[in-house]
């Protein structure tokens, strides 16, 4: 969604609320952290992205079968096993 615009109220407490269409085109749900970025004069609001967000959502960049990851799985065992 590109350059599409919202209008909000700002409160008392100079509290905005993020039009519903607007934060889900961007990926904001409720409880996430924003980055509010001050840039000549402007506001910029967008989500911050966590390591759970991106196992979930993010580009795979690769496969670890099972085989592989058991194996790395009994290579840490046997490391930490042998360290004590």
């Amino acid at each position: 969604m590109k350059g599409v615009s919202f209008e909000a109220k700002v409160s008392r407490k100079r509290l905005i609320s993020i039009p519903k269409a607007a934060a889900e085109a961007v990926g904001i749900s409720e409880g996430m952290r924003v980055r509010i970025t001050v840039d000549d004069g402007r506001l910029i609001i967008e989500p911050v992205r966590d390591a759970i967000w991106y196992a979930l959502h993010g580009p795979k960049i690769g496969y670890i079968g099972f085989e592989e990851l058991e194996g790395e799985s009994m290579r840490e065992q046997e490391r930490i096993k042998n360290s004590g």
